[in-house]
């Protein structure tokens, strides 16, 4: 369609800046509406794990590009607690320096799943530097969800 007045030729482009300025500030403000993001390790695969930790990298990175600090928390639950068992986890040197270089950076392990692993194993379960128990990990995620945080799972 060709547009003959020029009245009508210029509302429209007005029209157009406007819709793309409005679009602009959407993108922006939907950049921001993510606090956080809670990824949950519910595995003891080695390579489950390592995802977890290259994720947690990966979107600290990614956001920090956009100018955004974004907070991660990692959370294990059933077999998933071994990645914070400073008894078991082959990765405690790297979640240490992880945490160290990410300031944003939290590890919840489940209490309900480590009560259950302790009373199984007859041990108490030690944990690795920073980490921090939770009652159920997958309650910590849900709340998160909840308070607008994204989900990813490991």
């Amino acid at each position: 369609m060709v547009l003959s007045n020029p009245l009508s030729r210029r509302g429209l482009i007005a029209g157009a800046s406007i819709l793309t300025a409005a679009g602009s500030r959407a993108a922006a403000k939907e950049d921001r509406l993510v606090d956080g993001v809670v990824i949950l390790i519910d595995s003891n695969e080695p390579y489950v794990m390592g995802h977890a930790i290259s994720y947690s990298a990966n979107l600290a990175k990614h956001f920090a590009e956009r100018g955004t600090k974004l907070m991660i928390e990692v959370v294990a639950n059933g077999k998933g607690i071994e990645v914070f068992r400073a008894d078991k986890t082959a990765l405690a040197e790297p979640l240490a320096g992880l945490r160290q270089s990410l300031p944003n950076l939290s590890y919840s392990m489940c209490a309900s799943s480590k009560a259950i692993a302790e009373a199984k194993e007859q041990i108490t379960i030690p944990l690795i530097s920073g980490a921090t128990l939770v009652p159920f990990g997958i309650g910590r995620v849900v709340d998160l969800q909840l308070r607008g945080w994204a989900y990813v799972h490991a």
